[in-house]
């Protein structure tokens, strides 16, 4: 840093022995050897705080390419959670279809079917018997599971 070989440092000494003298010297040089530790030790803290503010600055810096680099990936994320959620909705789709879950028309032609067979065996078979008519219901037995109303009591006065 300061180029200042023995030979000067020697020189410096001696003409501080000449204006100073012997009695004042030792004392003017602990002051400057305290002043000199000073000034060290502020250099090395001024140092210091310039680096922690610079690994600060790197830290901040890093800091904010983590937060973007985590928004790309939730973001990626939920790109593909919500392709999953597409997929599965169709596939449930398919499934339901291919169940065969009966619409409205293809009801009708069931229906309409069964009739044209049921008419076909009747002509068929013109002797055959009738289905069997409703059971009949007796009026003074109680029906345990019928939503009817019991029938109401007369009363005797």
């Amino acid at each position: 840093m300061f180029e200042i070989s023995f030979g000067e440092l020697l020189l410096i000494g001696v003409v501080a022995l000449v204006v100073l003298g012997p009695e004042r010297l030792p004392a003017v040089a602990r002051t400057a050897g305290a002043l000199l530790g000073r000034l060290q030790r502020f250099v090395a803290s001024v140092k210091s705080d310039i680096h922690r503010e610079t690994e600060a600055a790197g830290l901040i810096g890093l800091k904010s390419e983590l937060q973007d680099a985590a928004q790309v990936f939730q973001q990626r994320l939920e790109a593909e959670m919500r392709e999953v959620r597409e997929a599965s909705a169709q596939v449930e789709r398919e499934i339901a279809a291919a169940r065969g879950a009966p619409d409205a028309a293809d009801l009708a032609v069931v229906e309409a079917a069964e009739e044209a067979r049921q008419a076909a065996l009747f002509a068929a078979a013109p002797d055959a018997p009738a289905p069997h008519p409703a059971a009949e219901v007796d009026e003074n037995q109680l029906d345990l599971f019928g939503d009817s109303d019991p029938p109401a009591k007369s009363s005797r006065a």
